[in-house]
């Protein structure tokens, strides 16, 4: 039998007694599992020593036809640049930071070895954008402007602007960058939904201070999750390509046969070859109109951290957590982030989510898409299953505040 709670009467039910240390002890056992598995709720930039995982794409076993090849190989990419190539922009952004002393310092018998050190120092950096209208509006990574004092923009033919930022958003790495300027040349967009494995790709930028630099590959995945990237706290499904993409390329386009704009080059693995993240274009644009429109993009936030529901969790939640788990797919709640619409609507450590709006689910990926594609203030139907019980709730979506 399925029982109805909402925000407004989960103050009546009565809830079975969950030993406190016994929960702790299955979150501890939990918390390696759930690295990379589940969607985390904060952190950094983790390109370091990613273990990389394969992601079934579906493949036929029908007969494929040969894809053609360019009608002229050897120049489609110099065409695509000429085209293309005069709308991308190197982005020099410059930050005043506060001089971290180290503690040691401050002892008066070290101060009088070491120079006085300046309270502020000023840092530079360099990245890549493309124009996406005459009149100067230029796309690029939140990363290469983030903390800017001062943005410099210069296009390929030399002329340099003060570059004005719109809007950030931190949880996508997306970013608006405004000049003072007519009749720019711009670029063309193409579907980042309709791409494929194996398609052309070529990108363009200002790695290591090397302006206008054109390196070309294939379309090696598409769908990779931000938790497979080792960035949990973004919400992007990345484009992975093989095109070469260095420091410095971050923010500038991934362009198809066409010279039509598929993505923003954003990320790369260290110590890895091969391996170059990029933005899906059709959700730039999406967060870029908002950026325009208000300065900033709301994202839908729950507020729980999760992982899919394995036999092996299903029998550490029994022996460790006291949790008796009667369905065998789902997503299990690993933590609830206090004051959240989750804990709010009586969700709990432990919950297995089966259902969301109707439709089943197995992968964290999948909650969070469903999620994601609802507005702030949206009600949003759960089915879950808690001690062996199937109970539905209505979750009130809120703002996530990066």
């Amino acid at each position: 039998m399925t029982s109805s709670l909402t925000p407004t009467d989960q103050a009546a039910v009565t809830q079975p007694a969950r030993h406190p240390s016994a929960w702790s002890q299955f979150a501890k056992h939990l918390s390696l599992l759930a690295m990379g598995a589940g969607l985390a709720l904060g952190g950094h930039y983790l390109y370091n020593n990613i273990h990389s995982r394969g992601v079934s794409q579906g493949t036929s076993t029908a007969t494929l036809n040969p894809i053609a090849p360019p009608e002229d190989p050897k120049n489609f990419v110099a065409a695509v640049v000429q085209r293309t190539g005069d709308a991308v922009v190197r982005i020099d952004a410059t930050r005043t930071v506060q001089t971290q002393v180290p503690p040691q310092f401050n002892n008066p018998f070290f101060r009088q070895f070491v120079p006085e050190l300046p309270n502020e120092q000023v840092q530079q950096g360099s990245g890549s954008g493309f124009i996406t209208t005459t009149d100067g509006t230029i796309l690029t990574n939140a990363h290469v402007i983030e903390g800017a004092d001062q943005v410099q923009v210069t296009l390929k033919d030399g002329r340099t602007f003060t570059g004005e930022v719109v809007g950030t958003d931190p949880v996508t790495d997306v970013a608006v960058v405004k000049i003072e300027a007519t009749d720019l040349p711009t670029v063309a967009f193409g579907d980042s939904e309709r791409l494929q494995s194996g398609e052309w790709a070529i990108a363009i930028g200002n790695p290591l201070g090397l302006d206008n630099t054109v390196t070309t590959g294939i379309i090696s995945g598409t769908g990779r999750s931000s938790s497979q990237v080792g960035v949990p706290d973004k919400r992007v499904n990345f484009i992975q390509t093989d095109a070469a993409i260095n420091p410095g390329n971050s923010g500038g386009p991934l362009l198809n046969s066409e010279g039509e704009v598929i993505g923003i080059n954003t990320a790369i693995i260290r110590n890895a070859q091969g391996l170059g993240f990029a933005i899906p274009i059709n959700q730039a644009k999406q967060i870029a109109d908002q950026l325009i429109a208000t300065g900033r993009a709301d994202h839908a936030f729950l507020g729980i951290q999760m992982a899919p529901l394995t036999p092996e969790l299903r029998e550490l939640a029994r022996t460790q957590g006291g949790l008796e788990i009667a369905t065998e797919t789902g997503v299990i709640i690993l933590r609830v982030i206090p004051n959240s619409p989750a804990q709010q609507a009586g969700l709990q450590e432990g919950d297995v989510i089966t259902q969301i709006a109707g439709e089943p689910v197995s992968d964290p990926t999948k909650v969070q898409d469903r999620i994601a594609e609802r507005a702030v203030g949206d009600r949003l139907s759960l089915q879950i299953e808690r001690n062996g019980e199937l109970r539905d709730l209505n979750v009130t979506i809120g703002r996530l505040n990066p």
